[in-house]
């Protein structure tokens, strides 16, 4: 009986790779149309294995692997932006500061985005290039393109990266990424190499895996492209009212920022704020509901986002290009707060979706949308209105159903 589950086992394998191959063979018109060689195309596809165990997949058979469990999404905010770490970080990225100034200052003139930011976007990224990526990024594309939940996207990215080896920028030995495919210094997807990619060097290619400032000026040139305001901080600190309500903690929520003071928002990190600044628009932001520090994000702190999708994330990136040149940390400590399992989340989040309070992706991750639809919730049912996903509100919803 062993020997015959094995023999199955091992001729369902056959049959996924055959399949798999294939399916790398007949994405060759796509890869010839960009550019690609044949023999770039057959030397690095020849043996490409899928790696099934990736996250973000859909196999076949099986349950849907799910998002990976990112820091950004499953720590607590005083796990994830540690002190400890930003201080360290700090104090190198003023030492890198000084390395790459003359590169720092071109990328400030060239695309309006401070030197401390693109600094602490590749400090978060890859510890200033300490920290090697463990996935062949070819391989992580090709599996994403044929099994993960994102596939179309996935094809263009693998044709991309193909590109990126047939150029010989990078050897496929360096050519290395996260689990989603991002590669780099600044960790960049195969396409927003070529979307936001900057020789600034000027050695007449684009490489974010050795050059520093064709990173850094690469980096800088996505948030502009994204829409980065120069002169513009990406949030200010502030203590919020007693009677603050976080519900209205989304970023569709906007007011002038003079508006906001005079709902008794007061600023913590800065003494005063110019009538310019009081006139642009910010939405509140509080990652622990009503606990641990508030914020008045930008426009740039939506921009930053864009970097990476998670609140703790622009938080990390944007607290961390402020400790550069001001060694305050924030005004308002976290709180001891504990983050529910991704499933208990996402239990909230199906229910909230059936009652009409939230509209958004089913991810059990406790995002911006997530928390205020959790304070319309807590409204309704008489509890405490502090935004933030407890045991206390499951139990609640788990009893009203």
């Amino acid at each position: 009986m062993l020997l015959s589950a094995l023999a199955l086992q091992s001729s369902a394998r056959a049959t996924e790779d055959a399949a798999f191959t294939r399916f790398i063979a007949s994405l060759w018109p796509e890869a010839q149309a960009a550019g690609v060689s044949r023999e770039t195309f057959e030397r690095e596809t020849r043996g490409l294995e899928p790696n099934y165990k990736l996250p973000d997949l859909a196999l076949p058979g099986r349950p849907a692997t799910g998002a990976s469990a990112q820091a950004e999404f499953v720590q607590v905010p005083a796990s994830y932006v540690k002190e400890a770490t930003i201080a360290r970080l700090a104090a190198e990225g003023q030492r890198q500061m000084q390395k790459h100034r003359a590169a720092l200052d071109l990328i400030e003139r060239q695309f309006g985005v401070p030197a401390t930011m693109v600094l602490a976007l590749w400090a978060r990224e890859t510890d200033y290039g300490r920290y090697t990526s463990p996935y062949d990024t070819l391989r992580v594309v090709a599996t994403q393109a044929y099994v993960g939940r994102r596939k179309e996207q996935y094809r263009d990215e693998f044709i991309f990266a193909l590109k990126i080896l047939d150029e010989g920028v990078v050897s496929r030995g360096e050519f290395r990424s996260s689990w989603a495919g991002a590669s780099g210094l600044t960790q960049f997807l195969p396409s927003e190499y070529y979307k936001h990619g900057v020789d600034l060097d000027g050695d007449g290619r684009v490489d974010i895996w050795h050059s520093v400032p064709d990173a850094l000026a690469s980096a800088a040139k996505q948030l502009a492209d994204k829409g980065w305001q120069p002169g513009v901080r990406w949030a200010y600190e502030v203590r919020a009212p007693a009677d603050v309500d976080c519900t209205m903690g989304v970023p569709e929520v906007q007011r002038p920022i003079g508006e906001w003071l005079r709902a008794g928002f007061a600023p913590l990190r800065v003494q005063s704020l110019s009538t310019i600044e009081q006139g642009q628009a910010a939405s509140l932001l509080q990652p622990e509901g009503i606990y641990g520090p508030s914020f008045l994000t930008t426009k740039n702190y939506f921009v930053i986002k864009e970097y990476n999708f998670s609140d703790l994330y622009v938080l990390f990136v944007g607290h961390l290009s402020d400790r550069m040149v001001d060694p305050q940390p924030f005004g308002t400590p976290w709180s001891a707060s504990t983050q529910l399992r991704t499933t208990s989340v996402e239990a909230m989040q199906k229910y909230l979706t059936r009652a009409g309070l939230y509209r958004d992706k089913i991810d059990g991750k406790a995002g911006m949308l997530t928390r205020a639809a959790l304070g319309a919730y807590q409204k309704s049912a008489g509890l405490k209105v502090d935004c933030w996903p407890s045991e206390t509100v499951l139990r609640s919803m788990n009893g009203a159903r």
